[in-house]
């Protein structure tokens, strides 16, 4: 019997899609918070940034000017919480004139190669997300 989120023994793979840019909404947040607790319940966890999405990983976020709390340091933390798949598509980084070099530099600590600091995000193409996605037992999106 399937019950909140496990099959018997067996976790099910999460995928929190971020399709909203991080401020203006509560969305990002909450999405944010939402995998930080699938994380802790031992899920295993991937998060998707694509569309608006790809703004929330935008290194040098300055909210002042919004009044609102600037959230987004809270994504090195993904890592200590074992969550090391973030994948950003390709093709909405470039929509919006934003590449790889635009984005924070997230990393994990690999136990299995000598804690050895690891990139989190990797960038995929619509194709290869479209295939991510199918391969998900539960999609959120935000």
């Amino acid at each position: 019997m399937e019950e909140d989120g496990y099959q018997g023994d067996v976790c099910k793979r999460f995928l929190y899609v971020n399709r909203r840019a991080p401020y203006g909404t509560i969305y990002a947040l909450e999405s944010l918070e939402v995998v930080l607790i699938g994380a802790a319940f031992e899920q295993d966890v991937s998060v998707a940034f694509l569309d608006d999405g790809v703004y929330q990983l935008v290194k040098g976020q300055d909210t002042s000017g919004i009044g609102m709390k600037n959230f987004s340091a809270t994504y090195n933390a993904l890592g200590d919480y074992e969550v090391t798949k973030l994948f950003v598509e390709k093709e909405s980084l470039a929509e919006r004139g934003l590449t790889a070099d635009d984005l924070m530099e997230i990393t994990y600590e690999d136990e299995d190669d000598d804690w050895a600091e690891k990139p989190s995000i990797r960038l995929v193409d619509r194709a290869e997300m479209a295939a991510l996605m199918a391969d998900q037992d539960v999609i959120l999106s935000f």
